[in-house]
């Protein structure tokens, strides 16, 4: 925000919020206009604060935001869509908790992009509407390794460089992509991936979300690409991520309650 500026209205998602001072609020926002930023919401945790429902997490909000001593405040705030359908379900709210974790730790304070916070809004709206959650986060953590400039390769052995074979292959990420079934047998730390895994995650890599959605990802296939993905998202995090835990317990609970439920 230019100096002169001394206030700017912007579109966010509230990604976290924590208590700050006696009865005040600092803000992790993702910005259209300004990317990821904190703010302090004075006096959100007042009871009778205007703002406190506008800015919980994965709420869309618009705000305005001026320029303090050390930090912007929020000073107007509200919601554009608090995804409430979202909400009624604890899975789909473990889903929501992972795309925004996701996002926080693969960026930083450092100015617009509109790309991210476009994935990021769609991906919440998906999640609201779609009935297969799990779906759109596969999706989502394929389409923001593109955009965070950590997009696997698919396509090719990266260790040979032959034409990767319609087989059961593996992956590596250390050297960020896939290794024909001989190589993989060679490197250190390769897991094994099934053709049908592979398939799905060069389908969604080339396709937008509607063509990517004709493609049907069965329970089986969709836990082998979790377990990837988290695996080479941890590699290249070099640390692990807080929900997916806490996702896979609300999984736990969701299936003992509805033997139906898979995601």
């Amino acid at each position: 925000m230019p100096d002169r500026q001394r206030s700017i209205r912007v579109e966010a998602v509230v990604l976290r919020h924590s208590d700050w001072g006696e009865a005040d609020r600092m803000l992790g926002l993702f910005t259209r206009e300004l990317g990821k930023v904190r703010a302090v919401a004075k006096g959100a945790r007042k009871p009778r604060s205007r703002k406190a429902g506008h800015l919980e997490p994965f709420t869309r909000v618009s705000l305005l935001l001026a320029r303090g001593r050390d930090t912007l405040i929020v000073t107007q705030a509200e919601a554009v869509n608090s995804h409430l359908r979202l909400r009624e379900d604890l899975v789909r709210v473990g889903y929501a908790a992972y795309v925004v974790e996701l996002l926080d730790r693969f960026t930083y304070e450092e100015g617009e992009n509109t790309a991210l916070y476009r994935l990021l809004v769609e991906t919440l709206q998906r999640l609201d509407d779609e009935p297969q959650s799990a779906f759109c986060v596969r999706y989502y953590e394929m389409r923001l390794l593109d955009l965070v400039g950590f997009r696997p390769h698919l396509q090719q052995c990266m260790r040979c460089e032959a034409d990767i074979q319609p087989e059961d292959q593996f992956f590596s990420a250390e050297l960020g992509g896939v290794l024909c079934a001989r190589c993989g047998l060679q490197v250190t730390g390769s897991r094994p991936v099934s053709v049908g895994a592979l398939r799905v995650l060069r389908h969604l890599q080339r396709s937008s979300y509607a063509e990517a959605r004709r493609l049907p990802l069965s329970p089986t296939v969709d836990r082998e690409l979790e377990s990837l993905m988290q695996h080479y998202l941890t590699y290249i995090l070099e640390r692990g991520l807080n929900t997916p835990a806490f996702l896979r317990r609300v999984r736990s609970t969701a299936c003992l309650t509805d033997p139906e439920q898979h995601d």
